[in-house]
């Protein structure tokens, strides 16, 4: 189902759905809200005016921007029409009291922006909004015609139309009207969706949706370091520890009786130092490489491509060095996609192409397999898709059946100041 009416108008059987019937009545009850607002408005406008010679309407007139915190909270009830409503913009106040809540309102910037919405609403979107749901109705007063057509009264002069002798221009009408009825839903509900797209933008939760993003950044900062920090120790701790093991326990084969079982025992320990080594080297490239860390993507890209059980051609040329966040994506999607032609695509040959092109990073990982990927089959897409989508990136695949399969990463990515090139 389709979860606001901008994904219904793609889908076909648009028609047969209820968005278009949610979009009248959301632009109904829409129009006739701002039309009795605006009468309000202009009450309460014209009646604090005249008092304020007494200092009496004096608080009418400063109450006017509080006057959109009812309507916007209306409004955010009315866009359950359209779709999941916004949440709400205010924050608590800071200590109990009308003197708190009012000094909190009135630094909001969504308090302002209610107001702002109450008086677009009052004074130019309800006229539109009604004018809409007659336009969409009008059609029905074509169907309408034939039925004119057969009164046998004569109090109406629009009814005298039933003396005429042909009654073929009325079916002419009525057809029309058919044909118009249907099609008005397309427009009706593209109206009905932009009005509440304005609407979401001024009475919703803008500042907390800011900050989730702020937040957001900073938690894949916080990760890439974390997973920095890691690599670092256990390249510099644990796997020189192994290191050190394994040449010990070499030195100390050197040392034991050639045919003794201690040479073996030896053996087999060093074998297994060098086991664990290589495991652990793997396991330090998974987390964080270091040629992504020290020279960039496109080594890195070159490096997968090496290390990759297929032949991968590789063409990765940027201008510099990118953020750390967006290459570490970058080189997971490089990875992923690798991994999976290689285990699933039954593919002979790959290849890897990337440049920037107007602040995005493109990488694009093709092969000549047997296509046919997909995310609900659990080939590693879904996790790729949710990793470059935390760097605000978008990850599309064509895979049809019989190949060849081509995955696109877009990641929005600034060059580093310090390395941009000229």
């Amino acid at each position: 189902m389709a979860t606001d009416c901008w994904q219904a108008l793609r889908r076909p059987g648009f028609l047969r759905t209820a968005w278009p019937w949610r979009s009248v009545a959301y632009l109904l009850v829409s129009g006739v809200s701002g039309l009795l607002l605006c009468v309000l408005l202009l009450v309460w406008t014209v009646a604090g005016a005249a008092l304020s010679l007494l200092l009496v309407g004096l608080p009418l007139v400063l109450a006017l921007p509080l006057a959109g915190l009812p309507f916007g909270a209306w409004e955010r009830r009315l866009l359950r029409l359209m779709g999941a409503p916004p949440d709400d913009p205010h924050r608590l106040p800071d200590a109990p009291g009308v003197r708190s809540w009012l000094r909190t309102r009135l630094a909001e910037g969504a308090t302002w922006r209610e107001s702002g919405s109450a008086v677009l609403s009052a004074f130019l979107l309800w006229p539109l909004d009604l004018l809409a749901v007659a336009g969409a109705l009008a059609p029905v007063a074509l169907l309408a015609t034939p039925l004119l057509l057969a009164w046998d009264g004569e109090q109406v002069n629009v009814l005298k139309v039933a003396q005429v002798d042909s009654p073929g221009p009325a079916w002419a009408l009525a057809a029309a009207g058919a044909v118009l009825l249907p099609a008005a839903g397309y427009p009706l509900t593209v109206l009905a969706g932009a009005r509440a797209a304005l609407v979401r933008m001024l009475t919703g939760a803008q500042e907390r949706v800011g900050e989730l993003v702020r937040s957001r950044a900073r938690l894949v900062d916080a990760f890439e370091a974390e997973r920095r920090r890691i690599e670092r120790d256990l390249h510099d701790g644990a796997q020189q520890r192994l290191v050190a093991l394994s040449m010990a326990l070499g030195l100390a084969r050197l040392d034991a009786p050639p045919d003794g079982p201690l040479r073996e025992r030896l053996a087999a320990a060093h074998a297994e130092a060098d086991r664990a080594l290589a495991e652990l080297r793997e396991l330090i490239h998974g987390i964080h490489p270091r040629v992504l860390a020290d020279r960039g993507l496109p080594d890195a890209c070159a490096d997968l491509a090496d290390r990759s059980p297929l032949p991968v051609d590789v063409d990765v040329a940027l201008p510099g060095r990118l953020p750390a966040a967006v290459e570490s994506a970058g080189w997971f999607a490089v990875c992923e996609a690798l991994t999976n032609a290689a285990r699933h695509s039954g593919a002979s040959r790959a290849r890897v192409a990337g440049r920037r092109e107007g602040g995005l990073l493109v990488l694009e990982v093709s092969d000549d397999g047997r296509g046919g990927a997909d995310p609900s089959r659990g080939t590693g897409l879904t996790g790729l898709a949710d990793r470059v989508a935390v760097v605000d990136g978008r990850l599309s695949v064509s895979s049809p059946p019989g190949g060849p399969t081509l995955l696109r990463v877009e990641i929005p990515c600034p060059l580093l100041p310090d390395v941009r090139s000229a």
